[in-house]
Order: C-alpha cells, then sequence, then structure tokens
C-alpha cells in the first residue's frame, strides 16, 4: 500500500535530513568531523528532523515497515535532544557513514513516483 499524503510528507523530510547530512560530510572524515563543532552541529540538527519525521510516522506504517530500524532512529533523536550530554560525535560519525546511505535507500522507495505536470 502506497503512503498517505501525510507519511509521504514524514519520508521526504527524512530524505532531506539524510540529503542534507550527506551534503555537509561529502569532503569529509572523520577527523574533519570531530574538529568542527559548527559541522557536528548541523549534522545533529538534521539527526534531529530524521528523527523527529520518523517518529510521526504512525506505528502502524512503521510496523508495515521492518526494514527500518525506526527504534534506533527516533532514540537517536531523543538523545540528541533530552540527553545531548551524552554523545560521542565518534558513535554519530558511525552513523553518517555505516547506516546513511543504506537508510536513504530504503526511505527512497517508499515515496510515491513524483507526478509530472
Amino acid at each position: 500500500m502506497p503512503p498517505s499524503q501525510r507519511e509521504a510528507a514524514f519520508l521526504w523530510d527524512m530524505l532531506r535530513a539524510i540529503d542534507r547530512i550527506q551534503a555537509f560530510i561529502i569532503d569529509c572524515d572523520c577527523d574533519d568531523y570531530l574538529a568542527s563543532e559548527l559541522l557536528q552541529s548541523a549534522v545533529e540538527r538534521q539527526l534531529e528532523i530524521l528523527g523527529e519525521a520518523a517518529n510521526r510516522l504512525p506505528k502502524s506504517f512503521q510496523v508495515a515497515h521492518p526494514e527500518i530500524a525506526w527504534r534506533k532512529i527516533i532514540g537517536l533523536r531523543n538523545i540528541l535532544i533530552h540527553r545531548y550530554d551524552d554523545i560521542q560525535a565518534e558513535t554519530i560519525w558511525l552513523v553518517l557513514v555505516n547506516d546513511l546511505h543504506p537508510l536513504r535507500q530504503v526511505v527512497a522507495e517508499l515515496l510515491p513516483p513524483a507526478i509530472e505536470p
């Protein structure tokens, strides 16, 4: 079943957050990331948006798509928002390089095709 308009909007928000993060870190390595508070802050903000959009998707949608690690995505958002003093930049970097690209592929596949005028 294709996503509703509302669900598609949240998926689109997730996709845009991932795209922004990937653009931010395109020419970076871990040392660059760890050295830049500005970059870390920008990435963390987009991870917050990613997790919030994921959290706004209905539980029924999440259950229907177990290929996405909803609890981990939403859990990371909660840590970034509520337990910001526990953030480990090295761990965030590993999430960025290991998990974002596969997540982007799955989210993009869930979006309905664009309507051509």
